[in-house]
């Protein structure tokens, strides 16, 4: 018995902050290769379990594996993004702003203390930009930015504006602007 397929799979779901953007579109199809994988790992250890219940439990590399599978699958399950928080280390956010579209697509914009920007859009797939920013007034203004799969521009800057909808200090409006002409 080998342990490297259930392995893999951890070492998979523990890296996919690095790796889920780089797929674009096939990011949903890897995603759903992932539940099966894991559906088929849950299967393996219900085997695994009743084989060592017929034998009475003797094999102990048959209890291994089934420890191993309970924790890989448990964590999994409690901690689907990984164990490690892999956007700590890049710096402190100092801004994190968020836009739902349609078909609940999602695009989060966070700036970071190093004066460094990421934006994740995950809608039919994953899409990241990231380049640095700097501050005027109530205006960020975005600086050599690397640009996703398929996107052919960026925003030029933001304008930061009290929000409409909520009163409380935390909450704001963030406006982007592709050039200065743009309303």
């Amino acid at each position: 018995m080998t342990f490297n397929n259930d392995n893999h799979f951890f070492l998979i779901v523990n890296t996919t902050y690095y790796w889920e953007w780089k797929f674009g579109l096939f990011a949903i199809p890897a995603f759903l290769v992932l539940v099966v994988i894991y559906l088929g790992l849950a299967i393996a250890l219900v085997r695994q379990i009743y084989f060592t219940v017929k034998e009475k439990l003797v094999n102990k590399s048959r209890l291994i594996l089934i420890g191993i599978l309970t924790t890989v699958l448990v964590l999994t399950f409690i901690k689907p993004f990984g164990l490690v928080n892999f956007d700590k280390p890049e710096g402190n956010n100092i801004l994190i702003a968020e836009r739902e579209g349609a078909a609940n697509c999602m695009t989060t914009l966070k700036l970071k203390d190093d004066y460094t920007f990421r934006e994740r859009s995950v809608s039919f797939g994953v899409t990241e930009i990231k380049g640095n920013y700097h501050l005027q007034n109530d205006t960020i203004y975005f600086d050599n930015v690397s640009l996703g799969r398929h996107e052919k521009e960026f925003y030029k800057f933001a304008v930061i504006k009290p929000s409409k909808f909520n009163n409380f200090r935390k909450h704001f409006d963030l406006t982007r602007h592709k050039s200065l002409t743009d309303t």
